[in-house]
């Protein structure tokens, strides 16, 4: 009996990782339109006067509001705060993995059609500084370069070391993160962005249907 209803929990609804019901969770908008006959994704530089990340390019999105129903909510939400376009005029075209930087931040990113001329003159100037494509043909013939950041741990100095093997001595394991940047004209993408980008560029150069 016990062993069913333990079975029942097991195979019920759970969190797609352990720790995102606590983690930071954002959404971002991967816009795809079309320009000249040709298919481009939509790339945001941040406005300077912004507090955090001034001048870096990304997709639209941010935070998931308590008041957002899901993910995908809360990327639509955001693309109107941050491009003007109508949630009812975006078209989703699917949902790519969620990137987990560490189990207290994850970002899930939807990708979507867009008509072009719905953001030439109508993103928020307040948040964004300019708005710019680049032809996914462009992306699908580019190679990406990636430099290694290491991250080191450092623990509090109220860490309970007296119950660790070694305390203070502990050898924890460091990891090194892979950063990736597109350089396309002026423009760099990096970051979170670039790890997105790539993702799904890769998904595409191994489906063979551009």
């Amino acid at each position: 009996m016990i062993l069913n209803q333990l079975r029942n929990v097991l195979n019920g609804n759970q969190c797609r990782f352990i720790g995102e019901d606590t983690a930071f969770r954002s959404a971002v908008l991967i816009p795809i339109v079309e320009v000249d006959g040709e298919l481009h994704i939509v790339f945001e530089v941040r406005s300077l006067n912004m507090r955090k990340q001034p001048g870096d390019i990304s997709f639209p999105g941010g935070k998931i509001d308590p008041t957002d129903k899901s993910p995908l909510e809360a990327a639509l939400r955001e693309t109107y705060e941050e491009l003007g376009v109508n949630p009812q005029k975006v078209q989703i075209l699917g949902e790519l993995s969620p990137l987990i930087t560490s189990p207290s931040f994850v970002i899930y990113p939807f990708v979507a059609f867009i008509n072009y001329e719905d953001i030439q003159n109508s993103f928020n100037k307040d948040e964004v500084e300019e708005v710019f494509t680049v032809p996914i043909k462009w992306l699908l013939n580019y190679e990406p370069y990636s430099h290694l950041v290491s991250v080191i741990i450092n623990p509090p100095a109220d860490l309970p070391y007296e119950k660790i093997i070694n305390g203070k001595e502990y050898q924890w394991r460091t990891r090194a993160m892979e950063e990736w940047f597109f350089d396309y004209g002026n423009y760099t993408i990096w970051g979170l962005t670039a790890r997105i980008l790539k993702y799904l560029i890769d998904m595409l150069k191994k489906s063979d249907i551009i």
